[in-house]
């Protein structure tokens, strides 16, 4: 299969509308206000106006509250929730009915997949990110070989300093749950600014 794309960390409208043209699966926007990249500020026109309807939106959140999670999906049509904190497993529960859920977790080492146990077959994704004091935006990677002790049934995204240098390292990850791939801060101008032909020549190389 494929390797499914997600771009997030987006917030400017004309960016949006150039990313719109590429083939991407998914495109982030970040509801965490903390973020340099926090999309809060768009309107829906803004990104009703930027995005064909091919692309799925996914809406990042940081331990918010459920009727923010709730509002922000109708008001941005999102898709997808992508949960970034310590978001509970009935919280997971609840915002299924309302959209498809990723639970991102920091991994480190070996131990940090353990936290994946209790969301295994409630989250619809797991997305592994690199462990910092950031939610997530670092630029760093973790050691992907941990990804070989990771055995449930979840389909993952890997995310955590993905540049463009990284094809032919992520084409060797031969995991049968691997879903695809979460690339934001090693593709950027500046925060919340994506450099579009970087993008291009990245996607062109992931999908030979």
């Amino acid at each position: 299969m494929k390797l499914k794309i997600k771009v997030c960390g987006m917030k400017y409208p004309d960016n949006i509308k150039e990313l719109d043209k590429l083939s991407v699966d998914y495109i982030g926007f970040i509801f965490y206000e903390k973020s340099p990249r926090y999309a809060g500020l768009l309107s829906s026109l803004d990104l009703n106006q930027s995005l064909t309807k091919g692309k799925k939106r996914v809406g990042v959140f940081v331990n918010a509250d459920r009727d923010f999670v709730l509002q922000t999906i109708d008001k941005y049509s999102l898709n997808v929730v992508q949960l970034h904190g310590n978001e509970n497993t009935d919280m997971v529960q609840s915002l299924k009915k309302h959209a498809v859920v990723f639970k991102a977790f920091s991994i480190s080492e070996v131990d940090d997949l353990k936290k994946t146990e209790s969301y295994n077959g409630v989250a619809d994704y797991f997305l592994f990110d690199t462990k910092t004091s950031q939610h997530g935006g670092s630029g760093q990677k973790f050691d992907w070989s941990i990804l070989e002790h990771y055995k449930g049934n979840t389909p993952f995204w890997l995310s955590g300093g993905i540049s463009v240098e990284d094809v032919d390292e992520i084409k060797e990850i031969n995991h049968p749950k691997l879903f695809g791939v979460d690339i934001n801060s090693r593709f950027e101008l500046e925060p919340g600014s994506k450099d579009i032909q970087l993008l291009k020549q990245f996607i062109k190389e992931i999908k030979l």
